[in-house]
């Protein structure tokens, strides 16, 4: 199983682009977005390239590939023009060529505690991975005090707060940044 990654889009459309042009290069089985996909919120400026449209179409371009989850601005008004579901709290995919379960989540109700995000872990069996994002900075590594568990964070796409735009990929049991 291949995924790409990615979260905190913030309605930013040519980092979308950008995006849609690593999707398409990557060829992933399916692309997981952590939310945060159109609106900027209050606590962050607007960015330049702002244009939630323009993201609405291209999202909605891969819709059958998409799995997403909520982020704190993600509303009912996103949902009524996003082609897929994306108001779940979490999600779960099982990588079972890889023996890998992955708890997909956006960082503000779940979260391993990193940086902004929330300290509250869900139930997780052995070789699992934290995937969220929320805090707009990377994070690959071992969970602190979770022996056999991963916390991954692909940054943000849209509004990055480590420097660089970037995305995530997974497969077979491992993650990787791509910079956009």
């Amino acid at each position: 199983m291949k995924l790409v990654i990615a979260s905190d889009i913030h309605g930013a459309a040519d980092a979308c682009a950008r995006l849609m042009f690593a999707i398409e290069s990557e060829s992933p089985d399916r692309v997981v977005l952590l939310g945060d996909l159109l609106y900027h919120g209050p606590r962050n400026d607007l960015p330049a390239d702002y244009a939630p449209k323009r993201v609405i179409e291209m999202l909605n371009s891969i819709a059958p590939q998409i799995i997403a989850v909520r982020g704190n601005c993600e509303a009912e008004v996103d949902q009524m023009v996003l082609g897929f579901p994306c108001m779940a709290d979490h999600n779960v995919l099982l990588d079972e060529a890889a023996g890998m379960t992955l708890f997909l989540t956006h960082g503000h109700v779940y979260g391993p505690g990193y940086h902004n995000s929330v300290d509250a872990w869900p139930a997780l069996p052995e070789r699992s991975a934290i995937v969220y994002g929320h805090t707009h900075i990377k994070v690959s590594e071992p969970a602190a005090g979770r022996p056999g568990t991963w916390a991954f964070n692909p940054g943000s796409v849209g509004i990055p707060k480590d420097g660089s735009a970037s995305f995530g990929v997974y497969e077979g049991g491992r993650f990787e940044h791509r910079a956009l």
